[in-house]
């Protein structure tokens, strides 16, 4: 990475820039990814102490590594969500309204 400097000559590519927003992006996500995986971890554990079921340390588990696979999974269940809602929005129904002629198709 380079430092800016009082020096003219000295140029600052915007790619070495784009590169530090990328590492800093992955260094980001996979913090925000261990502190979901310590929090599901003490999650399960309250559970187990609280309750001393086994049944409810199942279940603690089993949602948390729902949420840890959503956030893992994150860009493609966009994708998906995305993908749903257009297909959607060009497969609507036609209402006949009042000014299409058509009364039988309205009763």
């Amino acid at each position: 990475m380079h430092t800016l400097t009082a020096d003219p000559n000295t140029v600052v590519l915007a790619g070495d820039l784009l590169d530090w927003a990328t590492l800093k992006t992955n260094q980001i996500g996979t913090l925000i990814k261990l502190v979901v995986g310590v929090m599901v971890l003490a999650a399960v554990a309250m559970a187990y102490w609280r309750t001393k079921s086994w049944v409810a340390t199942l279940v603690a588990f089993l949602l948390g590594a729902l949420v840890m696979w959503g956030i893992a999974n994150l860009p493609s269940l966009q994708t998906k969500v995305g993908s749903e809602i257009e297909d959607t929005a060009s497969a609507s129904a036609q209402v006949p309204g009042p000014g299409s002629g058509d009364v039988r198709a309205l009763l």
